[in-house]
């Protein structure tokens, strides 16, 4: 992994949990620390870890990086790639699922990882359970299950992260929630949550952080929960808030248009074009491969809605600016609407905030339609790309996510932005730091 220039503290270790495509661990990686393991049950994003594991022991060690950039074109398999470093890169990332019945056989193979590398103590643990169960829009739609959201098993993931904590015992952790984590349960699930991380041995503390204060061009409130082993010194990090006069267009704009329903191709981006933001936070450099970057079919139907929604938001006021007005469902001709439904949902269609400082959370949601993610430029009319999340998520151009693209826009949905993950894990660093 990547060295810290000047730093004479070892590299610290970390698990990663529920780990996803790798947008948390991608911020801790960056920042120097060294990933013992990523435990994730999607086969996909799984996959998107094993890649990226290649990219940065590439990178790290000096490696010519020809055949990621190939892979990424197409032009070579999967075990090619895979063939240009040892499986010890790629064999970190557990494709399982985290449960009572595989737990034990998890803790074997990180056991069996830690004793190969000579690793004697991991430092810290990542991550935090699929937040659906707690989240505001999945409890919303629970009255309309069969089953409940309170019976939703992953609720409960939390003693599985505990029983890590107990297992391992780091000096430290980061876990990290929806908002809507504090309230599941009437407050009940959060109470036993902070209950099972105390009683593996641990003082923590939590506050909601967003990701705009972090130099993310999004919206996006989270629950960070720190913990750190009793009797230490380690506190709860301060994370300095950080601006950006940038606005969200600048991680579209150098993007080449395309058409609705498009092939895939292979985009010359002249980077002559790519902001100051998009440079100076790593997210394009000279040399990456353009991928993801092909646009969903839409209906005439859509395209006549996403355009009164577009015009909607730049149309100008009296003072000859943007009104920032919303499209609302109801407002729309009978021939455009397919819905019956007319009191619920009514901003379902959403235009990315091109000429704002930050644009709304960008939610996994994307993998249905992207009817809450239109695409600014009247022009092009369609919803966002893959890339074009990616972006709004602060991945790099040269992060690769494996699947389908209904499983890409899942990952990335889901995903922890790398800019804050960064920034968050730098603090930690610091802290950490302070106990060698």
């Amino acid at each position: 992994m990547e060295k810290n220039e000047g730093n004479s503290h070892r590299p610290f270790t970390f698990i990663d949990l529920f780990a996803g495509a790798g947008g948390l661990s991608e911020g801790f990686i960056q920042t120097g620390f060294v990933p013992l393991a990523h435990v994730e049950m999607n086969e996909h994003a799984s996959k998107t870890l094993q890649t990226r594991c290649v990219y940065h022991y590439l990178k790290s060690n000096r490696i010519d990086l020809l055949p990621y950039y190939e892979y990424e074109l197409g032009n070579i398999s999967r075990e090619e790639l895979f063939s240009s470093v040892p499986k010890t890169v790629y064999e970190t990332v557990l494709n399982k699922e985290i449960s009572s019945n595989t737990i034990n056989g998890i803790f074997e193979t990180i056991d069996s990882i830690m004793k190969s590398a000579s690793v004697k103590k991991v430092d810290l643990i990542i991550g935090g359970p699929p937040c659906q169960a707690y989240s505001l829009v999945g409890r919303a739609q629970s009255s309309h299950m069969l089953k409940p959201m309170d019976e939703d098993p992953r609720n409960y993931l939390y003693k599985m992260y505990a029983k890590f904590l107990s297992k391992y015992q780091p000096k430290m952790f980061v876990f990290e929630n929806v908002p809507g984590i504090k309230t599941a349960q009437n407050g009940k699930a959060f109470s036993n949550l902070q209950k099972s991380l105390k009683d593996a041995g641990y003082e923590i503390d939590y506050h909601e952080q967003n990701a705009k204060d972090f130099g993310v061009l999004q919206n996006r409130k989270r629950i960070i929960i720190v913990g750190w082993k009793e009797g230490t010194s380690f506190v709860y990090p301060h994370f300095q808030n950080t601006k950006s006069n940038a606005i969200v267009n600048d991680l579209l704009s150098d993007l080449p248009p395309v058409e609705r329903g498009g092939e895939a191709n292979e985009y010359d981006v002249p980077f002559s074009k790519v902001s100051e933001y998009v440079v100076r936070n790593k997210i394009r450099t000279a040399k990456d491969v353009l991928t993801g970057h092909v646009a969903r079919s839409n209906t005439d139907r859509d395209v006549k809605i996403y355009k009164r929604a577009i015009e909607a938001w730049f149309k100008k006021d009296m003072f000859e600016k943007p009104g920032h007005m919303r499209l609302h469902y109801n407002e729309l001709p009978n021939e455009l609407k397919t819905h019956k439904n007319q009191t619920s949902f009514i901003d379902r269609f959403k235009v990315v905030e091109g000429d704002m400082p930050y644009c709304h959370t960008v939610l996994s949601h994307l993998s249905k339609d992207g009817h809450y993610f239109i695409h600014p430029d009247i022009k092009q009319c369609r919803s966002i790309t893959v890339r074009e999340a990616a972006r709004l998520q602060s991945f790099p151009d040269n992060y690769f996510f494996e699947g389908n693209r209904t499983s890409q826009f899942v990952q990335i949905g889901n995903a922890v932005p790398p800019l804050m993950a960064k920034m968050i894990a730098e603090s930690i660093k610091k802290e950490l730091e302070k106990g060698e």
